[in-house]
């Protein structure tokens, strides 16, 4: 089930961003019969991380209204740049402390909460800012040490703290699975996730909800959808296969080429 990427068709126009698009909302829309859920709960982020600003105007053109980007600052450029679209911008990569007054002035929404150093640093400058910030708390599902996000183990006893950061408004959880060509190990993940899920929707501490599964890219949407996403962010299945790897413009980050 999972897509080839090199698959994707280019997105250097309106009409190609259109035809990705309507292919990417069909297979939800499959995924959801397969089994008995209403489309309508699944929503849509557009990875633009890479994308140029011609690219995100034909998208936004097509329909999408809400773009993703992995850096802050190629967040925030965009966003000044692209201020008459009056879209929302997710900061769906890691944010390092030193960075999070930009986050505070400038994202809509951060899908990358994973220490309580995080949190607390946020909260301040969100006081600063006179501004409310949602979020995803971040799992390591799959267990690979590459990648960013709590254990498993540790969500409850970090999500007891989060009442004390009234900034941050919690949307759910979100998670990149393994990239494998395995479904099983995939769909591992995507189940790990709804597990949590349901502890915490009894768990958490009173005001604070767990609705929110983000999770699926390019490679493995279908797959989430069938476990039970609710937000899918996807990149190259809309906008065409990146020219370079990840890697050439981040290469400190860890691999999510299937955005």
């Amino acid at each position: 089930m999972n897509a080839t990427l090199n698959a994707f068709s280019a997105g250097n126009s309106k009409a190609d961003i259109e035809l990705n698009l309507g292919t990417v909302h069909a297979r939800i829309i499959a995924a959801c019969a397969r089994v008995d859920r209403n489309p309508e709960g699944v929503d849509l982020l557009a990875v633009s991380k890479t994308v140029d600003d011609a690219r995100i105007r034909f998208a936004h053109a097509a329909g999408c209204q809400a773009f993703g980007e992995n850096k802050v600052q190629e967040m925030r450029r965009k966003g000044e740049r692209l201020a008459d679209l009056k879209t929302r911008w997710s900061l769906i990569g890691r944010l390092q402390t030193n960075k999070v007054k930009y986050a505070a002035r400038f994202a809509d929404e951060f899908q990358a909460l994973g220490s309580l150093k995080l949190a607390e640093a946020l909260q301040r400058r969100l006081e600063i800012e006179d501004r409310t910030l949602d979020v995803y708390v971040q799992v390591n599902s799959s267990g690979e040490a590459n990648k960013y996000g709590l254990d498993p183990t540790d969500i409850l006893p970090f999500v007891r703290e989060l009442p004390a950061f009234d900034r941050l408004r919690v949307k759910g959880l979100m998670t990149l699975a393994v990239f494998s060509a395995d479904e099983s190990r995939v769909r591992g993940c995507f189940r790990l996730m709804r597990f949590l899920q349901n502890i915490l929707r009894d768990r958490a501490p009173h005001g604070v909800r767990f609705d929110g599964l983000s999770m699926g890219m390019s490679s493995d949407f279908e797959i989430a959808v069938e476990e039970g996403a609710t937000l899918l962010r996807v990149g190259q299945a809309i906008f065409g296969p990146r020219s370079v790897p990840d890697s050439h413009y981040w290469p400190d980050d860890s691999p999510a080429s299937s955005r």
